[in-house]
């Protein structure tokens, strides 16, 4: 488990090789369409994750101190490396596996899809507002693969399935409620600066290391300054 903990987002990208493989050889041709689109929705959520810890990574560090600009304990509070382990594999797969199970229920399906409405949302706005930039890790696939697979998800039912439109609706807070269940809640109910599971120096900063280090040093200063202490 310890080990899992420390490299799911790489055994993540293992998955999608093989789920690439599996699609590509036999699984295109023989799943339904709707189940089809749903498994990439995952995959590209697989991607999403390992651009967002791995490749360029360095969400931990965006997070607690660009975001939280958290002092004491940035590398496990207020987001630590447990929470972000049953977060994204045990949460996130099992809300992915289920839509793919059952792909008839669209309501189902389109939350899952139309959670890049929240990703979007995070990535685009309120993460690149903290880091001052354009770009963060986990924008890239949220443009060129999320958007995509959610746009056609929507048409392909909407084209092929008209009698069930109406559950597209369901899927916008239905998308909303699976973020907070699967990422916002835990982490807020689970954190603690005392706990165990810190996130290992390789993965605490990716790309952006020094521009997340200057705006959690210079917000550090601000704070001291605004107790009088310089």
């Amino acid at each position: 488990m310890k080990f899992w903990r420390r490299y799911w987002y790489l055994i993540g990208g293992v998955l999608f090789v093989i789920l690439a493989f599996f699609m590509g050889l036999w699984g295109s041709e023989h799943l339904p369409p709707i189940q089809t689109i749903l498994i990439f929705s995952w995959m590209a959520m697989l991607v999403h994750q390992l651009e967002e810890y791995a490749f360029p990574g360095g969400m931990p560090s965006i997070t607690n101190m660009a975001a939280f600009k958290e002092k004491k304990a940035p590398e496990r509070y207020p987001f630590n490396a447990q929470q972000c382990f049953i977060c994204n594999v045990f949460l996130c797969y099992t809300f992915y596996i289920l839509a793919i199970c059952f792909p008839n229920v669209i309501w189902l399906g389109a939350s899952q899809v139309l959670c890049v409405l929240v990703q979007f949302g995070a990535h685009a706005l309120l993460i690149n507002f903290s880091l001052k930039d354009f770009y963060n890790p986990g924008l890239g696939s949220t443009i060129f693969l999320q958007i995509p697979v959610a746009v056609y998800y929507i048409y392909y039912v909407v084209t092929t399935m008209p009698d069930k439109i109406d559950q597209l609706w369901i899927g916008i807070p239905g998308a909303f409620i699976a973020m907070i269940i699967c990422f916002i809640a835990p982490v807020f109910i689970m954190k603690n600066r005392t706990n165990h599971y810190p996130f290992a120096e390789a993965e605490m900063y990716g790309y952006k290391k020094e521009k997340v280090l200057k705006i959690w040093k210079d917000s550090k200063q601000s704070i001291l300054q605004k107790v009088g202490i310089k």
